[in-house]
């Protein structure tokens, strides 16, 4: 079943996120879809806010993944918007990192949905235009999307 919510602000999108972030535990995987300009980034840093990561995080467009420490568990945080798919992915060596003791981000993660892990969260970011401009519609599918 899936969780919405409904943002109405910037700052709102990134107190949820801290939230979840509070609430994530080691060897998850987050991936993280939407349009560009909907609000990944600043979901990013709510939820590494809320893992405990005080650097400043920063999408790792052309690095491909960030690492961070964060208060108790470490966060890697990928863009996977210039990879063409799992398989460009797999040679990466960013594989290792989803099933390891961290917390992982995707961004774009649809671009690369069949080599994310079964047990995957997928969170989507929607506009919506017929509303204000700063609402967002966040979508939580927990289990399902990824790899079987």
């Amino acid at each position: 079943m899936d969780e919405i919510f409904e943002s109405m602000s910037p700052e709102e999108t990134a107190e949820f996120a801290e939230k979840l972030g509070r609430e994530a535990r080691s060897g998850e995987v987050y991936c993280l879809s939407g349009d560009l300009g909907v609000g990944k980034t600043i979901f990013t840093k709510g939820f590494a806010k809320g893992l405990g990561v005080s650097e400043m995080v920063t999408s790792p467009t052309f690095a491909i993944m960030n690492g961070y420490a964060g208060a108790e568990l470490p966060l890697y945080h990928f863009d996977v918007y210039r990879i063409s798919g799992g398989d460009e992915l797999e040679e990466t060596g960013c594989m290792e990192y989803f099933y390891g003791d961290g917390v992982c981000l995707v961004e774009w993660a649809e671009i690369v949905r069949d080599t994310m892990p079964k047990d995957a969260v997928w969170i989507t970011i929607e506009k919506d235009y017929g509303r204000d401009e700063d609402y967002r519609r966040i979508t939580l599918r927990r289990k399902g999307g990824g790899k079987a």
